[in-house]
């Protein structure tokens, strides 16, 4: 009942944000003229610079390909002495991933199966039926394009919120198969058939299924089965379709089966690739926020009479002015903590008098200013973005006129919340100290009043959230910020 509810709440509550939305992206495009507008202020074209992913990697691996279904079988399946023929694979792939569920492979196999049991209740042929000694080897090589399926994202339930570090993948496709193929008999070894690659006669089809886990973020451990169709009634080395091999069983096929154990690398300079990507947790993110927006809009029993979200039995504050904002407890904010709430003070992140509207006295210099202010908050990047959000542009604009107005010089500070690894953070956090710094200079701020500093994933708002699975999306968000220090 519960998530019905929840459901129907947002049915009614999203087009209400929406148009609240729009309302303000107006009213930023009519402030701030340069600011981006795509009609919604979190939307943002997508673009190869703007993706979160990687979505190309290098796959590798080795195995052993084995025949049971042809006239010669590599382990023996009939009464008969000699020893079971084990051949080796290997394989390597450029992998490129189009959704979080599907990927193609451009991949190359090269190998050799080994076969000498015939595969068959009768006897072998008059000449080898004494003593079994029929052997044969075909070595090849193979082109081929692979789709390739992740069942796991396929699959994957909308309400499963927690990480997953194995993956089901499924493969099929098709190519070109060369081969040459030898026969071993009392006679000696010969070659029977050589087929060459890109002919009428070598396409072939591989399909099977691969289970990866992921070891990092960058590298996969994946284990594979692949069943080979080779199209051809001699790639077991028994000769032509008339030899006294290929006539013993009319029903067999000469395709194998070829087991491998391989590496994924992924490559790119993200965090995450596609192929573990889950794009639902963004839209998990924003539905918290917005459940948690639909349960402040409580009928108070007993009213509220400064109309500031806040029930009068709750509200430490009843006579709220109109428009200022308030914390949990229904209080005006007053984040300067000078005495004067940020509705009328008009230096708000600077301590100053009442009697000057919250701005320090001309008397007390700009030096006290310096000392005073030790950083500015709240702006914020998107997950492994520099990207300056439309939505930061007011407080930037606030940080140009404040800047411009004092003696001080200031130090421009990058942060990034837990993911990834150190030296990934450290650089993030520096090109976004560096794109703040560029856009205040960009905007009027004297070059030699700014410097910038990364300072990694070691820099945290909220410090218990190391790892970033400890806590919320939005504490994660307001870990990735930038903030001015007075130096």
């Amino acid at each position: 009942m519960k998530s019905k509810l929840s459901i129907l709440s947002l049915a009614i509550a999203l087009p209400t944000c929406l148009f609240a939305q729009d309302s303000l992206q107006v009213m930023n495009n009519t402030q701030y003229p340069n600011t981006f507008s795509s009609g919604s202020a979190d939307v943002q074209p997508f673009t190869n610079s703007s993706k979160r992913f990687n979505d190309w990697s290098i796959s590798f691996g080795a195995g052993v390909p084995l025949m049971q279904s042809a006239d010669l079988v590599s382990i023996k399946t009939s009464k008969g002495s000699g020893k079971d023929l084990f051949g080796y694979s290997a394989y390597v792939s450029v992998d490129k991933a189009i959704t979080h569920a599907f990927g193609l492979k451009l991949q190359y196999d090269r190998g050799e199966t080994r076969q000498g049991y015939f595969n068959t209740k009768d006897a072998a042929p008059a000449n080898a039926a004494a003593n079994m000694q029929y052997g044969a080897r075909t070595q090849y090589d193979a082109i081929s394009i692979l789709g390739d399926i992740n069942f796991s994202n396929l699959l994957r339930r909308v309400d499963n919120k927690s990480p997953f570090r194995w993956a089901l993948h499924g493969y099929a496709g098709i190519g070109t198969l060369a081969y040459r193929a030898y026969l071993k008999d009392e006679t000696g070894q010969r070659m029977t058939k050589e087929v060459k690659p890109f002919k009428f006669g070598s396409l072939f089809g591989q399909a099977g299924a691969g289970l990866k886990y992921k070891i990092s973020n960058r590298l996969d451990l994946e284990g594979r089965v692949m069943y080979v169709v080779t199209t051809d009634d001699t790639f077991d080395g028994g000769g032509n379709q008339y030899s006294a091999i290929n006539r013993k069983n009319n029903k067999s096929s000469d395709n194998f089966i070829n087991t491998t154990l391989g590496l994924t690398v992924n490559l790119g300079k993200h965090e995450s690739h596609l192929m573990w990507h889950d794009p639902l947790q963004e839209a998990y993110y924003k539905i918290n926020v917005l459940e948690s927006k639909i349960t402040d809009l409580v009928v108070c029993k007993n009213g509220d009479a400064d109309n500031d979200g806040v029930c009068d039995d709750w509200d430490r504050q009843l006579d709220t002015p109109a428009g200022a904002r308030v914390d949990g407890s229904g209080v005006a904010l007053d984040v300067d903590l000078d005495g004067v709430i940020d509705l009328y003070d008009k230096c708000v992140t600077v301590p100053g008098s009442v009697e000057n509207n919250g701005c320090p006295d001309q008397t007390q210099g700009q030096g006290a200013v310096a000392e005073t202010e030790t950083k500015l908050e709240g702006i914020e990047f998107d997950l492994n973005s520099d990207r300056i959000l439309p939505s930061n542009t007011p407080i930037l604009n606030n940080a140009v006129s404040y800047i411009n107005s004092s003696d001080g010089s200031y130090t421009v500070v990058g942060a990034t919340d837990t993911r990834g690894t150190e030296a990934y953070n450290q650089r993030l956090s520096e090109k976004r100290a560096n794109n703040v710094k560029n856009y205040l200079i960009q905007n009027g701020v004297q070059s030699g009043k700014l410097d910038a500093q990364g300072n990694g994933k070691k820099d945290l708002k909220y410090p218990e959230c190391d790892p970033a699975s400890k806590c919320p999306e939005w504490k994660n968000r307001a870990n990735r910020r930038v903030y001015f220090k007075a130096k």
